[in-house]
């Protein structure tokens, strides 16, 4: 088991070289989290205990961090309850300005964040943890809405939809104003997935309107608490990146499909700019050999070398469905020397 070192990915979130190969995740799954810390695993609604664990799992894998929060922190309270697959148009509960102001929601204030204090006095040397969201600004919107409904809002009452985002977006904003400035927290993720496989799911003006502008905001708060912005966003964003780079000013960039544009085409063409994290392809891992696994993890790692700005990982995360040989064999890749 190497040891944790927060400054490899800080080197890479500054589009600098890292020490060693670097790995990135956005999270595992439970099956790999109770192999990696043992029969003890479980989500512990003690958030202190759960969040020590997850460091555990992490500083096995070899990482220098540990994501934590999500639904820990549960606003703005999602409509959806988690499941296998959702349907976007299911679940909504604001339809109209009456819904929307009788709609209970929740202030961060209220929350409790003290499991990541309680935790970070507990964290392995030279890990940290890296804070999410309790979803994002569009995906929340979309959840308590509905998709279509959104759209239909959009068109026809576009001053109520200001006020859905802007209740959604103050209190992420919020929620990285409390959370970030923790000294056990090293970095944030904004995870928030803006796009479909050809698209934005909003047109490039209303992204612009309605969600870039607390995506702005969200990144300032996590500045301001002088730690690194790291974007998770599924879908093709070929034609807001320089919005995600020069506007929202994210450090970094999470989630990468072969079939929109694979990591080895990012990293070519926005590395320098931003980092560049994660990206092998889902599919491919689930497909390919598990030396190709390894051999085209080592390619990437091997492509940043003298260049930087790059952290080795999956495309999205590790779900279920990816079996444990998979995964390690890209982790390989990082974890273990090429043989000569």
């Amino acid at each position: 088991m190497r040891q944790p070192n927060f400054e490899n990915l800080l080197r890479v979130l500054r589009c600098e070289e890292p020490e060693r190969p670097t790995l990135f995740e956005f999270f595992l799954n439970g099956r790999l989290y109770k192999q990696l810390a043992g029969p003890a695993w479980h989500e512990d609604p003690d958030l202190t205990k759960h969040f020590s664990k997850l460091a555990i799992c992490f500083k096995a894998a070899g990482y220098d961090y540990a994501t934590i929060g999500g639904a820990a922190f549960g606003f703005p309270a999602a409509a959806q309850a988690r499941a296998s697959t959702i349907s976007l148009n299911e679940g909504f509960v604001i339809t109209d300005r009456a819904s929307f102001e009788a709609y209970p929601w929740q202030n961060p204030d209220d929350c409790d964040y003290s499991g990541i204090d309680g935790a970070g006095a507990l964290l392995p040397e030279g890990m940290k943890f890296i804070v999410c969201g309790p979803g994002g600004v569009l995906e929340n919107v979309i959840s308590l809405c509905g998709y279509d409904n959104l759209c239909f809002m959009i068109a026809d009452d576009p001053a109520l939809a200001e006020e859905v985002f802007a209740a959604v977006g103050s209190r992420l904003v919020r929620h990285y104003e409390i959370a970030a400035p923790k000294p056990a927290v090293g970095a944030c993720i904004s995870n928030d997935d803006w796009g479909f496989k050809t698209q934005t799911m909003l047109s490039l003006d209303d992204m612009r309107r309605y969600v870039f502008p607390w995506h702005v905001k969200l990144v300032e708060a996590i500045h301001a608490a002088g730690k690194p912005a790291i974007l998770h966003s599924c879908g093709n964003l070929e034609r807001v990146m320089d919005d995600i780079i020069d506007v929202m000013r994210y450090d970094g960039k999470h989630s990468y499909e072969d079939v929109i544009q694979p990591v080895e085409d990012a990293y070519d063409q926005y590395g320098g700019r931003i980092a560049i994290l994660g990206g092998i392809d889902l599919d491919f891992i689930c497909r390919a050999s598990l030396e190709e696994i390894t051999a085209r993890s080592r390619a990437m790692l091997e492509r940043s070398r003298g260049k930087g700005g790059y952290a080795l990982g999956t495309g999205n995360s590790v779900p279920e469905y990816i079996e444990d040989a998979r995964y390690f064999a890209m982790t390989k890749a990082a974890l273990e020397p090429a043989a000569v």
